[in-house]
């Protein structure tokens, strides 16, 4: 008897999932890395498997649950939303949720309330961090602005994101932004999605 393929079992965390029960709003998100992991873990755009992209290089840990919205990508559309980027990363859009209680294990879905986000050009490309927080969660699960939630939690995602990939960096991230822009990027990234997989 030969074995099934992986994909038959579990759908790609990519392609395989929807991007939530009520998105923009109300997103899916896939988490790669969990607060205070000192590797960051990147899914295999092939496989759907997390692979390890490399230990941190400084001692920033990120201060929220790290991963993306299944069927999204960062293409010319999301881009174009952007000043001063050239391209899209060609990645799915990033999504760090905040969460009362910790959360230790990555591999998972889970569904999350969207409520801003951050401008984040990475060597030129636009690499938007939506900021969402855990859905039905009893301390931060009704905060549906970005003016609503802690300023200093935000500083510290912005602080990690300028960090992350050491003192020889190209990351600019501009004034944060709201919870109405933080969902038309989603949607347009959802956008994008359409139009990659339309090209394949």
């Amino acid at each position: 008897m030969t074995s099934p393929r992986f994909a038959q079992w579990r759908p790609h965390p990519w392609h395989g999932l929807s991007a939530g029960p009520a998105p923009p709003r109300r997103v899916s998100a896939f988490i790669e890395i969990t607060p205070l992991d000192p590797v960051k873990y990147e899914i295999d755009k092939e496989t759907g498997y997390l692979q390890v992209d490399r230990p941190q290089v400084t001692s920033s840990l990120p201060p929220a649950l790290y991963g993306f919205i299944p069927r999204t990508y960062c293409g010319d559309q999301v881009a174009a939303l952007m000043p001063g980027a050239r391209t899209g990363d060609r990645d799915p859009l990033d999504i760090c949720v905040f969460s009362e209680r910790p959360i230790h294990r990555a591999d998972i879905v889970l569904e999350a309330h969207v409520i801003g986000g951050l401008p984040m050009l990475d060597g030129g490309e636009a690499d938007d961090k939506i900021i969402a927080v855990l859905a039905n969660d009893p301390v931060w699960g009704d905060i549906t602005e970005l003016v609503a939630f802690p300023g200093r939690l935000i500083e510290r995602l912005r602080h990690y994101f300028l960090s992350y990939k050491g003192i020889e960096n190209d990351v600019e991230i501009g004034a944060a932004y709201s919870r109405t822009h933080a969902e038309h990027v989603i949607t347009t990234a959802m956008s994008d999605y359409e139009h990659l997989r339309a090209s394949e």
